[in-house]
C-alpha cells in the first residue's frame, strides 16, 4: 500500500538580526540557499520596529549587540508574543545567559562558531513550531468567534458587545464590567479569561457572598501558619491567572481599602506574614449600575486604569430576546435531561411582549419553567400583559415576524428556496423582509 504523501514543510521566514556587517552577510547567503526569506537587521531596535506579533516566522539573533542586548531583546519579544520562536547566536562567554534565556523561553542557542547545518536544523524545527502555533491561534480566533455567539443576537449592542470582549480578551488590560443585575457580566468575565492567553491558568471569583463574609479578609488574603491554621487566601490562588471580583460593593470598607491596595501594587499580604508576596494578576471587576449608595462609595474600580465594558439590558436589545430565548430552552432541556419542547404561540407572545426587568436571569427562569411544562399550569403566565406600558402595535408586529423568518431559516438551514416554500411568501417578498430585519441566510447553513 502506498503511504500518504508527507505534508510540505512549513515556508523558511527568518528575522536575522546580527550587528557584524560580514556575519550577517554570511548567514543570510547559508539561510538563503536553503529556501528561507531572510529579512536582516543591523540591530534589534530596528527589528522591533518591524515585527509584529502575527509574524509567522523564527527570529534569529546575536546576544552581544550595542544598544539593545539579545537577551533585552528576547525579553522585549516574549511581551510582545510569547510564542515566537526566538535563537540566540553566543559566544562562550554568554552561554549562561543563553541557558537562563532557554528556561525562560528562547527556543535554542548556538555557540559561535556554529556550523551551518546546526542553524539550518534549529531555524526548521522552530519553524515548525511557528507554523503549529499559529495554526492553533487561529483555531483558538475561531472558537472565540463561535463562543461569541454565547452572546447571541444580531443587534448593533450585541455586535459591540462580542467585538469589545474578543479584542479585550487578547490584552492583558483590566476590565470593568458594568450593567444592571441579570445582564450577564459574570459569564462575560469567565468569556474574557477563556479567550485570554491566561485561559490554562487559574480563573478565580470573589462574589459578593465571600465579601459579606465574617471571615472575608482571612478567606481572601489567607494567613501564614504563625497566625494559626495556615490558608492560601483566593487572591493568591488567582496568580498567573485571572481575578474576577464580582460585587465589590459588598465588601466593608476595611476590606475596599486593603483590595484597592492590591488593586495598586499587585502583591498580596497574608495575615500574619512577614512580607508583601507579588502577584501576576489580570483584575476583572463587575459594578451594578443602579445608582445606588453602595455603588457610589465603591473607590477600587476607579483605579484600575482599565476598559469598561457595559452590559446593556434585554429592553435594549429586544431583537436578541427570541434567539436568547431558543438557546435557553436547549441548555435547560439538556440539564433536565428532556427534549427541547415546540415553542408556541403563547410563549412567543410572552416573550415578544414582556419587558423582562430581570434580564437574563427571569427570561432563563422562563425558559425552564416552560421546558418543565409549567407555563401553562398557572405558575407562570405565558401571555402577561406588557410591563411598561406596551410598546406601539407596528413594533410588536415587526418582532413577530422577525422570529418567524428566524425560525424558519433554522429550519431550513439558511435553503432560502426551503424558506419560501414554508412560508408561501414570494421570493422578492422574502428577500425585502430578510434585508429589513438583517438576517442573512448563510449565517443559519
Amino acid at each position: 500500500m502506498t503511504a500518504a504523501p508527507a505534508s510540505p514543510a512549513p515556508p523558511l521566514l527568518v528575522a536575522l538580526v546580527e550587528d557584524d556587517e560580514v556575519l550577517r552577510d554570511a548567514t543570510h547567503q547559508t539561510l538563503s540557499l536553503e529556501g528561507a526569506e531572510v529579512v536582516a537587521f543591523p540591530d534589534a531596535r530596528a527589528a522591533l520596529e518591524w515585527l509584529t506579533p502575527d509574524f509567522p516566522g523564527v527570529v534569529v539573533s546575536d546576544v552581544r549587540m550595542p544598544g539593545i542586548d539579545g537577551i533585552a531583546f528576547f525579553a522585549e519579544l516574549r511581551r510582545i508574543d510569547p510564542e515566537l520562536p526566538v535563537i540566540l547566536t553566543t559566544g562562550h562567554g554568554d552561554i549562561a545567559m543563553a541557558v537562563a534565556a532557554m528556561k525562560n523561553g528562547a527556543a535554542d542557542f548556538l555557540t559561535k562558531p556554529y556550523p551551518s547545518a546546526d542553524l539550518i536544523r534549529a531555524v526548521r524545527a522552530s519553524s515548525e513550531r511557528r507554523a503549529l502555533a499559529l495554526e492553533n491561534r487561529r483555531l483558538r480566533e475561531e472558537t472565540g468567534r463561535s463562543l461569541g455567539h454565547a452572546i447571541p443576537g444580531t443587534s448593533a449592542a450585541a455586535e459591540r458587545l462580542r467585538s469589545v470582549i474578543e479584542g479585550v480578551a487578547r490584552s492583558e488590560i483590566d476590565v470593568v464590567l458594568t450593567g444592571p443585575a441579570g445582564t450577564g457580566k459574570s459569564y462575560g468575565a469567565r468569556l474574557i479569561h477563556d479567550l485570554s492567553p491566561r485561559r490554562s491558568r487559574p480563573f478565580v471569583t470573589v462574589d459578593a457572598g465571600v465579601l459579606a463574609h465574617a471571615d472575608a479578609e482571612w478567606l481572601l488574603f489567607g494567613r501564614e501558619p504563625s497566625a494559626g491554621l495556615s490558608r492560601t487566601g483566593l487572591i493568591e490562588r488567582a496568580n498567573g491567572g485571572t481575578l474576577f471580583l464580582d460585587g465589590i460593593s459588598a465588601a466593608s470598607d476595611v476590606l475596599v481599602t486593603r483590595l484597592a491596595a492590591l488593586v495598586e501594587k499587585r502583591e498580596v499580604w497574608p495575615i500574619g506574614a512577614a512580607k508583601a508576596r507579588p502577584l501576576n494578576l489580570r483584575i476583572i471587576l463587575s459594578r451594578q449600575t443602579d445608582g445606588s449608595e453602595a455603588e457610589a462609595r465603591d473607590p477600587v474600580w476607579h483605579r484600575l486604569g482599565a476598559v469598561q465594558i457595559a452590559f446593556p439590558p434585554l429592553a435594549e436589545r429586544r431583537e436578541d430576546v427570541p434567539e436568547i430565548f431558543r438557546l435557553f430552552v436547549i441548555a435547560r432541556a439538556r440539564e433536565y435531561g428532556l427534549p427541547a419542547p415546540a415553542i408556541g404561540a403563547a410563549e412567543w407572545h410572552h416573550v415578544q411582549t414582556h419587558d423582562w426587568p430581570g434580564n437574563l436571569h427571569e427570561l432563563g427562569g422562563f425558559a425552564r419553567a416552560f421546558v418543565l411544562g409549567l407555563t401553562g399550569s398557572g405558575t407562570v403566565d405565558p401571555a402577561p400583559a406588557p410591563t411598561s406600558g406596551g410598546r406601539p402595535l407596528h413594533q410588536i408586529v415587526a418582532e413577530f415576524e422577525r422570529t418567524v423568518l428566524e425560525d424558519a431559516l433554522r429550519q431550513c438551514r439558511g435553503d432560502v428556496v426551503a424558506v419560501q416554500q414554508m412560508l408561501q411568501t414570494p421570493r422578492k417578498t422574502l428577500y425585502d423582509k430578510l434585508a429589513k430585519h438583517g438576517l442573512k441566510p448563510a449565517r443559519y447553513r
